[in-house]
């Protein structure tokens, strides 16, 4: 490969993405890989936007909103990292096809697929470890994240290449894609 080969991951909250990247990472253990996770480009919450719920009209950290990343750091550190003799680099995160910046430098574009009532049970019991209440978690859920992933993440999943299945994820599937990207 003359350039890295890109990979865009998106998918909703607690939709599987990071399982996925971390088997993908690993499927292509023969070349040399390095993932991006979008988690790590928050603001510092003073900079973060605070949002009014649309319902219950509560104020909150609008952690599901394009203003509460650094996309621009996100990009620049991959512009930089592909300058270095990596042969795949992974993007992973909720905002990873929305934003038309990495969406338009993705090689290979992967959506993973999950259905709210699970993401949210994941949600919960990703989040009550990280020890969140589960009024916290419920209600941020209902009053913003559901919003937010209806705006940017659900219409994303059209920009994708593959849509992959969350709630189980395909082996075979995983297979194709790491041969495929071998192969290149």
């Amino acid at each position: 490969m003359e350039k890295p080969f890109l990979i865009g991951i998106a998918g909703g909250t607690a939709s599987g993405k990071s399982t996925f990247c971390e088997k993908l990472e690993k499927g292509l253990n023969k070349l040399k890989v390095k993932v991006f996770h979008m988690d790590e480009y928050f603001k510092p919450e003073s900079q973060r936007p605070y949002t009014k719920a649309f319902i219950t009209e509560e104020s909150y950290i609008d952690d599901n909103h394009p203003l509460t990343i650094n996309l621009n750091k996100l990009i620049m550190d991959v512009k930089k990292i592909a300058k270095e003799e990596y042969d795949v680099i992974i993007i992973e995160g909720l905002l990873t096809l929305w934003d038309e910046n990495i969406y338009k430098i993705l090689d290979l574009k992967i959506y993973v697929d999950c259905k709210s009532d699970e993401r949210i049970i994941r949600r919960i019991k990703r989040n009550t470890q990280w020890g969140q209440t589960f009024e916290q978690i419920t209600n941020v859920y209902l009053d913003m994240v559901r919003f937010r992933h209806d705006e940017y993440v659900e219409p994303s999943k059209w920009r994708s290449d593959i849509i992959i299945n969350g709630s189980k994820l395909s082996e075979k599937a995983l297979r194709i894609i790491v041969e495929s990207i071998d192969n290149l």
